[in-house]
């Protein structure tokens, strides 16, 4: 399959058209993100997030450029985005020396706070339920056993890159789900 005639199917929905346009440029993304974060499990999330987004807004794309600069652009954009959340969670609080001091922001939960997620916790995992037994396997080893991709690659006998798209698949149908609540 040619790129072109995969970005097309894409547009249409076919999922062997993602796989296959993950599969060829999620080597390119994860190292141009690997690069700039300098660290495997941050750059992994951001390629994940890439790809969600650049395929959730794949009839967007101009034939007019290369995909994978587009797919790049979106990565660098996330990761500004992530950047610009990070350095919004520290205050900085200049002391009567003229010292500058940072100081990190309390985000603990409250007791109330606490209460909220439980009750959240407990629809969430309703929700999960409606998914398909294979979404909700890969949804609970990576989110709630915390198991990095290789640990879960292991665990399912499956290549990376299935897992991956998996659990993007999962995620996208639990948001749907979530929204229609």
């Amino acid at each position: 399959m040619e790129i072109s005639e995969a970005i097309k199917r894409a547009k249409e929905n076919d999922q062997k058209a993602f796989n296959y346009l993950l599969d060829l440029f999620w080597d390119d993304v994860y190292g141009f993100q690997l690069k700039r974060v300098q660290n495997e499990n941050d750059a992994e999330d951001i390629t994940i997030q890439t790809f969600s987004k650049a395929f959730d807004k794949i009839g967007t794309f101009d034939d007019n450029y290369k995909f994978k600069t587009w797919l790049i652009t979106i990565s660098k954009n996330i990761h500004i985005d992530l950047l610009r959340k990070e350095k919004n969670s520290i205050s900085q609080i200049v002391s009567n020396d003229d010292k500058s001091v940072y100081q990190i922001l309390d985000e603990s939960p409250s007791p109330e706070d606490i209460l909220i997620t439980d009750q959240h916790l407990a629809k969430l995992l309703r929700d999960i339920k409606k998914l398909k037994p294979r979404y909700q396997e890969v949804i609970n080893l990576r989110y709630f056993q915390e198991l990095s991709y290789k640990e879960i690659c292991q665990k399912l006998g499956e290549p990376i890159n299935n897992v991956k798209v998996k659990l993007l698949r999962a995620k996208k149908l639990l948001a749907e789900i979530i929204r229609k609540r």
